[in-house]
C-alpha cells in the first residue's frame, strides 16, 4: 500500500483504539462518579447526627441554666434550637431512606430524642410550678439519663454502620480509580504509537502542503492588506469630500440663500422666489445630509455614542424602519479607528435591512465590556437564503461589496463578525477588542 494508505490505516486504528477506550474510560468514571458520590453521601449523614446532637446540647444546655437559675431568657434558645432538631432528625432520615437498618435505627434516635424534649419540657415546667421540688427534678434527671444513654448507643450504631459503608465506598472508589488510570494511560500509549506512525508516513505530504498553504497564506495577506489600504483609502476621501461639501458647496449656498432672502424681503409677493429659496433649504439641508453621512463630525468631535444617535435618527425618518436603540449612556471615547469601524458597520447593516430585509423595525445593541465592545443590529424581515450564509461564511462569497468590506473592516480591528439568520430576522453581531485607551470625551459647545 501507498503511504497515504498506510498513514489512513494507522489514522483509523488510532481512531478506532481512542473511541474504544473512551467508551470503557466512562464507564469506569461513572462507576468513579456514583462511587465518590457514596462517600460524600456517608460524609453528609455523619454530619447531620453530628448536628443533630450539637442542637440537642443546645437545648439541653438552656433547660439547664434555667432549671438552676430560673433565668427565662435562656427559654428562647431553647425553643429555637427544638425546630433544627428535628429538621435534622427529617433530614437523616431522607439521607438513609436507602439503607434499611439505619432506617430502623432513624426511627429508634427520632423516638428517644422526642422523649429526652419531652423530658427536657417536664423539668421546665416543674421548675415553674415547683421551684424546690428537687426531689422531682432528680426524679426526671434520672430518666433522662437512662434516655440519653439509650440514645447515645443509637447514634454510635448509625455512626459505625457509616463509617464500615464509608470503608466499604473507598475501597470500591480506589479501585475505580486506579482503573481508570490504567486504561488512560493504556488508551494514551496505543494511540501515541498510532499517531507517531500516522504522522512519519505523511510527514513529507504535509510539509509539501505546507509550503503551499505558506504561499497561499502570503497571498491572502497580501489581499488582505490591499483591501485594509483601500477601505482606508475610501474613509479618508469620504471625510475630504464630507468637508468639501461642507465647506465649500454648503457655505455657497448658504450665500446664495442669504442673497435671496435680502432679495425677497425687498420683493414680498415674489411666489417664484420664496420656491426658490425653499428649493435651495432643501439642498442645503440634503448637502448636510450627505456630508455627514460620508462622514459625520460628531463621530471625530464627541465619539460614537451621538453619532450612532444622529444617524439612527436620521434614518428611521428617511426609511420609515423604527430603530430601537439600547447604547450606553457612559460610553467615553474610543480609538478612532474602532469608532469608525463601529460606524461603518452600523451604517452597512441599517443599509441591508431598508434595501434587503423589508423589515418595518430594528434594533441596535451596543454593549460595552472589559477589553471590547459588541454591537448587535437585529431586524424582523424575512432572513437570508441559507445557502447564500453558508457560502459567505465559507468564502466570503454569495454578497455583494458591503457585506464583504464589513468583513474586512472587522478583521483589520483584529475583531470576529457574527451573522445569524432565519424567517423571523437576521441578526449581526460585531465584537471588536479595544486595542488602545480610550481618549477622554469632549462635550460639544
Amino acid at each position: 500500500m501507498s503511504p497515504r494508505k498506510n498513514a489512513q490505516v494507522a489514522f483509523v486504528s488510532a481512531v478506532a483504539v481512542l473511541l474504544l477506550s473512551a467508551v470503557a474510560a466512562y464507564i469506569t468514571i461513572g462507576h468513579l462518579e456514583n462511587s465518590q458520590i457514596w462517600v460524600v453521601h456517608t460524609y453528609q449523614v455523619q454530619s447531620v447526627l453530628g448536628e443533630i446532637d450539637a442542637a440537642l446540647s443546645r437545648s439541653a444546655r438552656a433547660r439547664n441554666s434555667y432549671v438552676a437559675a430560673g433565668n427565662e431568657s435562656v427559654l428562647a434558645s431553647f425553643e429555637a434550637a427544638i425546630p433544627e432538631v428535628q429538621q435534622k432528625l427529617s433530614e437523616v432520615r431522607k439521607l438513609t431512606q436507602d439503607n434499611p437498618k439505619q432506617q430502623e435505627l432513624c426511627s429508634s434516635l427520632e423516638s428517644l430524642t422526642l422523649q429526652r424534649i419531652s423530658l427536657f419540657r417536664q423539668e421546665i415546667s416543674l421548675r415553674k410550678a415547683k421551684p424546690e421540688d428537687t426531689a422531682g427534678q432528680r426524679d426526671i434527671v434520672t430518666k433522662d439519663l437512662a434516655v440519653a444513654l439509650e440514645r447515645a448507643a443509637i447514634m454510635q450504631e448509625m455512626r459505625d454502620e457509616e463509617q464500615r459503608l464509608l470503608q466499604v465506598r473507598n475501597t470500591a472508589s480506589s479501585r475505580f480509580f486506579s482503573l481508570t488510570v490504567a486504561i488512560l494511560v493504556i488508551t494514551f500509549a496505543a494511540s501515541l504509537i498510532l499517531f507517531s506512525i500516522h504522522y512519519l508516513l505523511l510527514n513529507t505530504e504535509l510539509e509539501a502542503r505546507a509550503q503551499a498553504e505558506q504561499v497561499a497564506r502570503e497571498s491572502e495577506i497580501s489581499l488582505q492588506h490591499l483591501t485594509s489600504r483601500l477601505l482606508q483609502m475610501q474613509d479618508e476621501e469620504r471625510r475630504k469630500f464630507s468637508r468639501e461639501l461642507h465647506d465649500s458647496l454648503g457655505q455657497y449656498l448658504a450665500g446664495v440663500k442669504m442673497n435671496l432672502e435680502m432679495y425677497a424681503r425687498a420683493q414680498p409677493n415674489d411666489a417664484l422666489l420664496a420656491s426658490a429659496i425653499r428649493l435651495l433649504d432643501d439642498s442645503i439641508a440634503e448637502t448636510r445630509t450627505i456630508s455627514h453621512l460620508l462622514h459625520p463630525p460628531l463621530l471625530d468631535e464627541v465619539g460614537f455614542s451621538s453619532a450612532a444617535k444622529w444617524y439612527l435618527e436620521g434614518f428611521s425618518e428617511r426609511s420609515g424602519v423604527q430603530v430601537t436603540m439600547d447604547l450606553p449612556e457612559n460610553l467615553g471615547r474610543l480609538p478612532r479607528d474602532l469608532e469608525l469601524g463601529l460606524f461603518r458597520v452600523l451604517q452597512e447593516s441599517l443599509t441591508n435591512i431598508h434595501r434587503h430585509s423589508k423589515s418595518s423595525r430594528a434594533e441596535v445593541t451596543l454593549q460595552s465590556l472589559p477589553g471590547k465592545v459588541i454591537l448587535r443590529v437585529k431586524d424582523f424581515g424575512n432572513g437570508i437564503v441559507p445557502e447564500r450564509l453558508k457560502a459567505f461564511q465559507a468564502k466570503g462569497t454569495g454578497f455583494g461589496i458591503g457585506l464583504s468590506g464589513m468583513r474586512e473592516r472587522v478583521r483589520e480591528l483584529r475583531g470576529h463578525l457574527d451573522i445569524e439568520s432565519n424567517s423571523s430576522g437576521t441578526v449581526i453581531s460585531v465584537t471588536l477588542p479595544r486595542i488602545a485607551e480610550a481618549r477622554p470625551a469632549i462635550t460639544a459647545s
